[in-house]
């Protein structure tokens, strides 16, 4: 049997590690380190007469046939799940980065240090969706649902290999900053505090973003062609995975939605909702990432034209899917 130092040799990645990105990591998360209570919430509540979510992500514009009343609900429900959704992903990205921390632990003292931190805002993370949800939830009318359970979305994610999982949480921390940036910074009509929520979380989701380029390069670095090739069919299969998740709530949404905007839409209307909140929900949680200029750039670094070709093709429905609904 192989011994604790040897198995640690072979996982030592043909890879020269970035100390000073890892530093400078360091560096901007302990400017910005902030608190739920103390700097994102202080004290405040939910203005539920705006939106929580700006039209660029919820992707309603298309709802014409909505009243303004029925658009800010649509996009409440909408922002409750998002809160809802972050919780859940957010779960087996602080424990991958717990998993990958162990690696550095007699190496790189500061690439541990930094992954020690990232994990430690993860958790923090959590804390701060469940809350808004917990804070959204005694303002909104009861029956929405949330269903997924976020232990086991994590043994599934964690069950695919360490180069898709990496992957995959590249593009979700990536695709976080271009939400703040694209929409939610440029929009003045959404609640104050949902706004902050954003701010803080994308301040330093960017920082993690960082390290989970780093940390996929290593891995990319170490694995065999054959590897890759698998990795790719994992990143597929997890893609799929939370598209799964998004048809289940989109379906959930609707549903509330539909119950709770105070009339009984016509037929057509009624699916037109619901596709349009399937479509909303793919953008968010998956096409956004997937298009993101900085993750088309490193994935295609790494993969080649083929399994490029194999990636696309198993997202097109999706984006065939947003695209009906822009």
């Amino acid at each position: 049997m192989q011994n604790a130092a040897q198995l640690q040799a072979a996982r030592q990645p043909a890879y020269t590690i970035d100390t000073r990105r890892y530093a400078k990591v360091i560096e901007v998360s302990k400017h910005i380190r902030w608190e739920i209570e103390r700097d994102v919430i202080r004290g405040r509540a939910f203005d539920f007469s705006r939106k929580f979510l700006p039209d660029g992500l919820s992707k309603i514009g298309g709802l014409g046939f909505l009243t303004d009343t029925e658009r800010v609900l649509l996009s409440q429900v909408q922002g409750r799940t998002y809160a809802n959704m972050f919780g859940l992903i957010e779960r087996p990205i602080g424990a991958k980065m717990l998993e990958l921390s162990s690696e550095h632990s007699l190496g790189d003292q500061t690439a541990l240090e930094s992954l020690v931190r990232f994990t430690d805002e993860e958790l923090k993370h959590q804390e701060l969706f469940r809350r808004i949800e917990q804070m959204i939830a005694a303002g909104m009318p009861d029956g929405y649902r949330f269903d997924a359970d976020p232990n086991e979305v994590a043994r599934v994610v964690l069950g695919k290999s360490t180069w898709s999982v990496l992957a995959l949480i590249c593009m979700i921390e990536l695709f976080t900053q271009e939400h703040y940036r694209a929409s939610i910074a440029a929009d003045s009509d959404i609640s104050e505090l949902y706004k902050d929520v954003f701010l803080f979380h994308w301040r330093e989701e960017s920082q993690h973003a960082i390290l989970d380029e780093l940390e996929w390069r290593q891995e990319n670095a170490r694995i065999a062609p054959r590897e890759r090739d698998s990795a790719v069919d994992d990143l597929i299969a997890l893609a799929g995975a939370v598209d799964g998740i998004v048809q289940q709530q989109a379906q959930a949404d609707s549903a509330y939605f539909l119950a709770t905007c105070g009339r009984s839409l016509p037929p057509a209307e009624s699916e037109h909702v619901k596709s349009a909140l399937l479509a909303a929900y793919r953008w968010q949680y998956i096409v956004s990432g997937a298009q993101d200029e900085r993750f088309g750039a490193i994935l295609g670094e790494m993969i080649t034209p083929a399994q490029g070709g194999r990636i696309a093709g198993a997202l097109a429905p999706l984006v065939e899917s947003v695209q009906a609904h822009t």
